[in-house]
């Protein structure tokens, strides 16, 4: 099966956009949780986050454009902080359900059943049902003129694991945490290991830890 440009443009506007989410592979998938400067707490699913950079510790994340009501990204223009919390298998369900579109005097913990909880005094709400979660700092934000899309970037500014999971070397094994992947906009995955890669050089052949 083949689709070229002519194709794409042709193609029902759902089925494209299905079609086109599915192309980049599996993606993280995170619940981004956010407080108002007034207090009112969101949650949402978002599968657009990646590493940016390790010093310092950077995460990207894209946010839809403005055309409709983005709760989570004014609320995080606001304050400037934001939290990102990894689902796990045992919370697929309630973190689906926040990708609804409720009224913003609706919380999306309330809602979905999940908890906020506040750690190491940080403003926005963490997930308290989430097993990685995230503390984050505004450092950049940009619209894309191609498409309107927003740009978030942040700086890891708090880190919460779960016993065990993190090797000597830093590395964190986030399938042992339970952590789902996302393909499309609503496929979610458990994942199964292949191994560990040493650091590739070329006069040495490719091994496994």
């Amino acid at each position: 099966m083949q689709f070229d440009e002519q194709h794409l443009k042709g193609m029902d506007p759902r089925q494209r956009v299905n079609l086109v989410n599915s192309l980049s592979g599996f993606k993280s998938a995170n619940l981004l949780a956010t407080r108002s400067a007034t207090g009112q707490e969101n949650v949402s699913i978002v599968s657009s986050c990646f590493h940016l950079g390790a010093d310092p510790a950077l995460m990207g994340m894209i946010i839809r454009p403005h055309s409709v009501d983005r709760h989570s990204l004014e609320y995080l223009q606001e304050t400037g902080v934001y939290t990102l919390n990894q689902v796990h298998k045992d919370i697929i369900a309630q973190a689906h359900q926040t990708s609804a579109r409720y009224p913003r005097e609706v919380s999306e913990f309330a809602a979905t059943g999940l908890t906020p909880e506040y750690l190491a005094d940080f403003a926005a709400p963490f997930v308290l049902e989430a097993h990685i979660k995230l503390g984050m700092a505004v450092a950049e934000i940009q619209e894309l003129a191609i498409n309107g899309t927003v740009l978030v970037i942040g700086e890891i500014r708090f880190v919460t694991l779960p016993a065990g999971v993190m090797a000597d070397d830093g590395y964190v094994d986030i399938e042992a945490a339970g952590t789902v992947a996302l393909s499309g906009l609503d496929s979610y995955h458990r994942t199964q290991r292949e191994g560990r890669w040493q650091y590739a050089k070329p006069d040495k052949a490719p091994a496994t830890f």
